[in-house]
C-alpha cells in the first residue's frame, strides 16, 4: 500500500466519525498515530484534493467563521457514500500490506471499525512478519560479532529487543482477540 493510500485510509476512518477541517485532520493524525506519523500540509491537502476528485469525500467551504472577519474560509471534509464503501472494503481486507510497518499503525487505529476475523488475520500477519525480522536481526548480530564491532552489535541488540517487545504485545492482543466472544471487539487498551 502506497503512503498516499495509507493516508487516504486514515482520513476515511476519521471522517467516518464526523466531518473535519484539514487542520483538525492533521492534528488528529498526530494525536492518534504519534509524532512519527507527522505529516505536512504539503502532503495532506493534495491527498484531500485527490480524494474529493475521486468522490470519496466532499468539501464544504460554506464556513460561518468567514463572515465573522476571518480572511480564510475553512473547508470541512465529509465522507461520501463512495468513501463509506471504500472504507468498508479496506477494513475488510487483510493482505500483506496491512501488517507492514507503513500501514499497520493506521490499520490498528481502525480496529474498532474492523471485524474480529480481519483483526486477527492482521495481528497474526504482523506477528509473522516480525518473527521473520527477528531471524534477520539475529543473522545480522552474528555477522557483526564476527567483526567485533561493539557499537553496531549494541544497535542490533536494541533493534532486536524492540521487535521482541512488539511480538510479546501482539501475542497478548492475539490471545485477547481469540478469547473474545465472536464478533465482539475486546478492549485492546487493557492488553498493553
Amino acid at each position: 500500500m502506497a503512503k498516499t493510500d495509507v493516508l487516504s485510509l486514515a482520513i476515511l476512518g476519521m471522517l467516518a466519525e464526523q466531518p473535519l477541517h484539514g487542520y483538525q485532520i492533521r492534528k488528529r493524525l498526530g494525536a492518534e498515530l504519534g509524532p512519527f506519523r507527522a505529516l505536512s500540509y504539503g502532503s495532506l491537502y493534495p491527498c484531500l484534493k485527490r480524494m474529493v476528485g475521486d468522490g470519496l469525500i466532499a468539501a464544504d467551504d460554506s464556513d460561518p467563521g468567514r463572515a465573522s472577519g476571518s480572511k480564510r474560509s475553512r473547508i470541512a471534509y465529509a465522507l461520501t457514500e463512495d468513501g463509506e464503501r471504500r472504507l468498508a472494503d479496506e477494513l475488510a481486507s487483510s493482505g500483506a500490506s496491512s501488517w507492514e510497518d507503513d500501514t499497520f499503525d493506521v490499520r490498528f487505529s481502525l480496529f474498532t471499525k474492523t471485524d474480529s476475523a480481519t483483526r486477527l488475520r492482521i495481528l497474526e500477519g504482523r506477528r509473522s512478519r516480525l518473527s521473520e525480522r527477528i531471524e534477520e536481526i539475529n543473522d545480522g548480530l552474528a555477522r557483526v560479532r564476527e567483526r567485533h564491532d561493539a557499537y553496531t552489535t549494541e544497535l542490533q541488540r536494541h533493534g532486536l529487543e524492540r521487535v521482541e517487545r512488539e511480538v510479546e504485545w501482539l501475542d497478548r492482543l492475539i490471545e485477547n482477540e481469540r478469547s473474545a466472544p465472536r464478533g465482539d471487539n475486546p478492549n485492546t487498551a487493557s492488553a498493553g
